[in-house]
């Protein structure tokens, strides 16, 4: 059996009387088809019979299933795997697996797709050279870090510092010394003679200029020996500064080499590799790990074999890492940063579905005015229908309340929610209003509570959830946990009503950063219960279950307190 033949699998499930889809997968934002579903169930079933990739991922066997959590087995984290229905010369359907990443001993009880380069695994020449730049590396960390360098560094502080007390006090006795010149003139100039007098001024002058003497030969000693433990230091760091430039060069000049080896067809057989893919875009360079990704394994081995691609899927296996919200057995898109510019090329040749997110979701919706007048306008916004324009859709509240109010003046939107967030949202129809309402959102004294339906029973009744949050650049929009550069995030949580399976919840969110309470819940730092529908950190569905129920402000012109309340669609299910 040839490689190709063996990484074919065939479904061991009945698929007898599934429709083969007419159009392949959007792959950063689908509901899997069958096809794939099955497909995934295979693979996961294999997964979690299979110790050594328990182990890779960080799988409690005692404490999985295939769509329920994980407990971390020691500092494993999991990985996200992804299948490629296909269909053979012979017109048999069946499906190749793939896992995202390289990496050294990966258990082969399972088979994958090869990676499209192993070149950083196993090519002699790149191994040497990163060996080299590792070798670069050390001698770099041995400078920084040398005692030489610190005793020097602490000898050129010292001598900075002694030198500036020593000036201070040469200069605050001259200027002393100065004053007291001038009371002896003063007082002289009435009881001496003029020839004596003359002489005085003299020596008053000589002291003058030996005190003039003594602050330039203090400054000139000081400068010789300050410079010459700065020439010391600039040597060391000099020879830092070389080694890691050629550490820059040689490893931008390998990094080609590797990004060279990556070479990705697609349906139309035509290739480019990762330098050329990314040349087009403004930072030019590939991400690190590019190429190593699920969905471009899949799609390369489908082509070099002569197999038809159908539908594929993307699913997370195993324990969260520390910082993104990863669920086990859940379906995730294709990354961004990473895949998007290598599958734009790939899916070229094949009919893929539509892009969703080019499709206006507000069409046939309307904005519920809750009040209004000459300055403010509240409205009751729905879900999946943006506060402002986007970057491919147009229709959004700003533009609906620009044409409804076209004598409306400045911003108008004074504060927004998510697409996907329905519920109470300000409008400033003036300039004035609009400065005024704004001033209360930056001060942070508008209360503001949602209500949102999570998928879980949560065991303690209320709490704080303090996660700081920044942008994933690898995955955007999502957004990451980062208590290295994230942004204070602060909620407040209180629990209105549960059952074994879910709970409603009201959030009251402290600061506004994007995404603040879909990561909130959905984190396993938070309340580890991703919110019903959140198409990014949990599960699709007809809509997402969080709401903006209550807002409560000073009117921008009157000052008048003003509170707003609209209750959700949604209720906790009673199954």
């Amino acid at each position: 059996m040839s490689f190709s033949q063996h990484c074919f699998t065939k479904f061991s499930s009945n698929i007898d009387g599934l429709a083969i889809p007419q159009q392949f997968t959007f792959p950063f934002y689908y509901q899997p088809d069958q096809l794939a579903v099955i497909a995934c169930n295979e693979l996961q079933a294999k997964l979690n019979n299979n110790k050594q990739w328990l182990q890779v991922c960080g799988i409690d066997k005692g404490n999985t299933n295939n769509a329920g959590t994980v407990n971390r087995s020691g500092k494993n984290t999991g990985k996200m795997f992804g299948v490629l229905v296909v269909q053979n010369a012979q017109q048999q359907l069946g499906y190749l697996s793939a896992y995202s990443g390289q990496f050294e001993g990966a258990p082969e009880t399972i088979t994958f797709v090869p990676a499209v380069s192993a070149m950083q695994l196993r090519d002699e020449l790149f191994l040497k050279e990163q060996q080299q730049i590792n070798v670069i590396n050390s001698e770099i960390e041995q400078l920084v870090s040398s005692d030489e360098l610190a005793q020097l560094q602490e000898k050129l502080n010292k001598a900075n510092t002694t030198y500036q007390e020593e000036l201070t006090a040469q200069q605050v006795l001259m200027v002393a010394s100065r004053k007291q010149r001038k009371l002896e003139r003063q007082s002289a100039s009435e009881v001496l003679t003029v020839e004596e007098f003359g002489v005085l001024k003299a020596q008053l002058a000589g002291q003058s200029i030996g005190q003039k003497k003594q602050l330039q030969a203090l400054k000139s000693v000081w400068s010789e020996k300050i410079a010459l433990i700065q020439s010391a230091v600039d040597a060391i760091n000099t020879n830092i500064l070389l080694l890691k430039k050629q550490r820059k060069s040689r490893s931008k000049n390998l990094q080609k080499k590797l990004f060279a080896q990556y070479q990705f067809l697609n349906a139309n057989n035509e290739v480019k590799d990762l330098n050329k893919i990314f040349a087009e875009l403004p930072d030019r360079t590939p991400p690190a790990g590019s190429g190593d990704c699920a969905a471009p394994k899949l799609l390369q081995f489908a082509y070099q074999n002569n197999l038809q691609p159908i539908t594929m899927a993307e699913f997370w296996w195993g324990a969260a890492p520390k910082s993104a919200i990863r669920h086990h057995g859940h379906y995730y898109p294709s990354c961004y940063s990473k895949c998007q510019p290598i599958l734009g090329h790939m899916l070229k040749g094949l009919d893929v579905e539509a892009n969703p997110l080019l499709i206006n979701p507000a069409q046939g919706k309307d904005l519920s005015i809750v009040y209004q007048d000459d300055d403010l306008l509240v409205i009751n916004k729905p879900a999946e229908f943006l506060s402002v324009p986007g970057k491919n859709i147009e229709d959004s509240v700003y533009l609906r309340i620009k044409n409804q109010f076209p004598h409306a003046s400045g911003p108008l939107i004074v504060h927004r929610l998510d697409m996907s967030t329905s519920g109470l949202l300000a409008i400033a129809l003036n300039k004035r209003a609009h400065k005024a309402l704004q001033k209360q959102f930056i001060e942070r004294t508008v209360k503001k509570r949602y209500i949102a339906l999570v998928n879980s029973e949560l065991k303690e009744d209320s709490g704080v959830i303090d996660l700081p949050l920044r942008l994933d650049l690898d995955d955007k929009p999502r957004q990451l946990v980062c208590f290295e550069y994230g942004k204070k995030a602060l909620t407040h949580w209180k629990v209105i009503e549960k059952n074994t399976k879910q709970s409603l919840v009201h959030l009251f969110p402290v600061t506004g950063r994007t995404h603040q309470l879909r990561v909130h819940c959905a984190h396993h730092q938070g309340l580890q219960a991703p919110i019903v529908g959140d198409d990014h950190y949990g599960v699709k569905a007809e809509r997402l279950h969080l709401h903006a129920e209550y807002l409560a402000l000073k009117h921008p012109i009157t000052h008048k307190e003003m509170a707003f309340e609209v209750a959700a669609d949604f209720s906790l299910s009673n199954k």
